[in-house]
């Protein structure tokens, strides 16, 4: 089936994907201060990241995205987040950990990217194959399970196919292929769309919060902790940027003394140090 763009062109989801129209600030190294939520010698998102007193980790299956998320490796603490191209992001002040992933040599792993990639990732390593697909900009469907079958993306135009190929391969190296494929042709706005709604107090880790649009943005809960005494949660955010990037753990620009925590509450805005999300912009895979 051929799938043809209705009000833009495919390359419209990789140009203005997480761009929100300012400047960003000049590059500073982040804080080196100590902190008694952050353990610095932790390697991972669990180990590193404390929660706040009287909260512990919300409880996750070993086999879960919630687990796979919190045992993300993490580059060594004070690390600025890099470029595809090996190069600095201006603003080393929006995080407090970078996750030690390679993102190609391609500006492509931005914002819905890096939380397609690690939903894929997930997937793929748990051999979930069949559950692997997203949507391009234009409706096309990009299933895993088709590529791996040996078929291929052809791209003419606006028009968009699936060609057979030499022969199925499903080893990281084409899934990387895969990925990046995903990456040129679906964004924000697909990703918005394709995904349903959930209640703001019905979080999980995984969930993303995401305005999609041209520009949009997206960023993932990648852990959270509860109070088993009054029931509040917190949570933490991670994302990548335009352009692409590492992905990296959000300061939250509200409380200082809660460092990467976020209170998990109805109130109408939610503030992170590069976009502004409502509590209505939660999505759930």
């Amino acid at each position: 089936m051929k799938y043809t763009l209705i009000t833009l062109t495919l390359f419209g989801a990789l140009s203005f994907s997480c761009l929100n129209g300012t400047k960003p600030s000049a590059e500073k190294k982040i804080s080196e201060q100590s902190n008694s939520s952050i353990n610095e010698s932790g390697n991972s998102i669990e180990s590193r990241f404390i929660c706040p007193a009287g909260f512990k980790r919300v409880l996750a299956e070993p086999s879960s995205f919630s687990s796979y998320l919190r045992d993300l490796p993490l580059k060594k603490y004070g690390s600025p987040v890099a470029l595809f191209d090996g190069s600095l992001k201006s603003n080393q002040q929006a995080h407090l950990s970078v996750i030690d992933l390679a993102i190609g040599k391609r500006d492509l792993h931005q914002c819905a990217d890096a939380v397609m990639r690690l939903r894929a990732e997930y997937l793929f390593n748990s051999g979930q194959f069949e559950k692997i697909h997203f949507n391009f900009t234009n409706g096309f469907r990009a299933d895993f399970s088709t590529w791996k079958a040996g078929n291929r993306i052809s791209v003419s135009g606006n028009t968009v196919t699936w060609k057979p190929s030499t022969s199925s391969n499903g080893t990281s190296e084409s899934f990387w292929k895969y990925l990046e494929m995903v990456f040129s042709y679906a964004g924000t706005a697909s990703l918005d769309k394709e995904l349903p709604s959930k209640p703001i107090l019905e979080m999980r880790e995984g969930d993303l919060l995401i305005q999609g649009g041209f520009p949009g943005h997206a960023v993932i809960v990648i852990d959270m902790c509860e109070n088993e005494t009054t029931g509040e949660k917190m949570y933490m955010l991670a994302q990548s940027y335009m352009p692409a990037q590492e992905i990296h753990v959000l300061k939250n620009p509200s409380e200082d003394e809660l460092t990467v925590w976020f209170e998990l509450n109805e109130n109408e805005t939610i503030r992170t140090p590069e976009w502004t999300f409502t509590k209505n912009d939660l999505k759930s895979f």
